[in-house]
């Protein structure tokens, strides 16, 4: 009992209540969350789109995302975390209800779009508001629960949409839509503004920041420069946008899950429930082992884990080329997940130790573009690639994830090395640095 007392300590012990909050609206919104990860489905079986336009409709969810993450970052620092989260939601759970009962494609098209700024506006800011109230030496394990929360929902998603689907796609819809709605209830009610509006006298890790990223300090006339830059700090830091390069290039891989694997799937003769179950399964996977992690990669340096990651996602979904049965579809996805469990912690980790406290929600909009960029990207890109190429397309995957694994390798040193001046940086007197 005491060993079982130490790991739930080790794992969930010491976060605030803000956090647990935050935690609690997540899960019930993923609970609910699967709507849009039938969409391919919903295309092809209820509307009649081919492969290729249904990609093309899915990836304006993708592209809508992109208009949304960068919206909901900059929102998130100059509006405040929970107003961003409360609105963001709202008007998410308004249009997934009107996704319910629209018929038309170009008008799906459009709605997908919308849902997808108004499902990537809270990206940032919960992020954001994670690192404002959990102290750093605790966010491992506040990211690995978050990350842990996401697939929890899911994997419950997952199996029950999968026979929703079958039954009656409105009720996804409309399913979703409530999910969202209970989050928008829990936040609005339970979670105050994390943002701090004024800052205290310049601190000796703010001035290491500064350091790094001029014009970005979090007192006086530097939190003026941070609040005026704009995204423009965050997009001209190479050390953090090679970072995002390499996220995005993971992104695409695992986006391959939502959008072209159903595809791939029904041309080899799977139902739908085939997919729930194998989606359901990565959860379940994720939900069982997720929480073992932070001590698998503790003092490990992040990104030989982070590369790692992407060579099992290269050979898990490489190993789609010759699936073409449930057995097969299921073992692929047990490799990728341990890949996806494995990146979690450190990808947060990376993204929240680069970016200076006034620019956080800005830093995160930037990371967070990744997301609906693979999401406009996969589905683009890959229905038009498994349509003509067939089962190479998941060598090419694979291939990508390869490339990705070299990046990590070539790029963690340099950013590490950032990181580590940030942490402790030269001493300062009277606003010069101490030679």
């Amino acid at each position: 009992m005491r060993a079982v007392g130490a790991w739930l300590r080790d794992t969930a012990g010491g976060l605030p209540a803000v956090f647990w909050y935050l935690w609690s609206g997540l899960l019930i919104n993923r609970v609910g969350a699967f709507a849009m990860l039938f969409l391919p489905l919903y295309l092809t079986d209820a509307r009649g789109a081919s492969d290729a336009l249904t990609g093309l409709v899915v990836g304006a969810y993708g592209l809508g995302g992109v208009a949304g993450v960068l919206l909901g970052g900059v929102l998130a620092d100059r509006w405040g975390r929970r107003r961003t989260l409360v609105w963001s939601h709202l008007a998410a759970s308004a249009l997934m209800a009107s996704m319910a009962v629209v018929t038309s494609l170009p008008a799906i098209a459009l709605l997908a779009a919308l849902v997808g700024i108004a499902h990537s506006m809270p990206g940032p800011a919960f992020v954001a508001a994670i690192v404002d109230v959990v102290p750093a030496a605790r966010r491992s394990r506040a990211f690995n629960l978050q990350f842990w929360a996401f697939n929890l929902g899911m994997a419950g998603a997952s199996a029950l949409a999968g026979l929703l689907a079958e039954a009656s796609y409105l009720a996804l819809f409309l399913v979703d839509a409530a999910a969202t709605l209970t989050t928008t209830v829990i936040i609005a009610w339970k979670v105050p503004e994390t943002l701090a509006r004024t800052a205290p006298a310049t601190s000796t890790a703010d001035q290491g920041a500064s350091t790094a990223d001029p014009g970005t300090s979090t007192a006086g006339p530097g939190a003026v420069r941070a609040r005026r830059a704009g995204l423009r700090t965050p997009l001209t830091d190479r050390i953090f946008l090679a970072f995002v390069a390499l996220t995005f290039a993971h992104a695409v891989i695992t986006a391959q899950n939502s959008t072209v694997m159903p595809l791939a799937m029904r041309n080899d003769g799977l139902s739908s429930s085939a997919y729930g179950l194998v989606v359901a399964l990565g959860g379940l996977f994720i939900v069982i082992g997720q929480l073992f992690v932070p001590r698998l990669i503790d003092g490990r340096r992040k990104h030989r884990v982070l590369a790692t990651a992407l060579g099992l996602a290269a050979f898990g979904y490489a190993g789609l080329t010759v699936a073409d049965g449930l057995p097969g579809y299921l073992l692929a996805a047990l490799v990728w997940t341990v890949g996806a469990m494995l990146a979690a912690p450190p990808n947060a980790e990376i993204n929240a130790e680069l970016a200076p406290p006034r620019l956080r929600g800005r830093y995160q909009a930037v990371f967070f573009l990744t997301f609906p960029a693979a999401a406009f990207v996969a589905p683009a890109v890959g229905g038009v690639s498994l349509q003509y190429l067939g089962d190479a397309h998941w060598l090419a995957v694979g291939g990508l994830g390869l490339l990705a694994v070299a990046g990590h390798l070539l790029a963690g040193p340099p950013r590490e090395r950032r990181v580590a001046r940030i942490a402790d940086p030269p001493a300062v007197v009277s606003g010069a640095v101490r030679s």
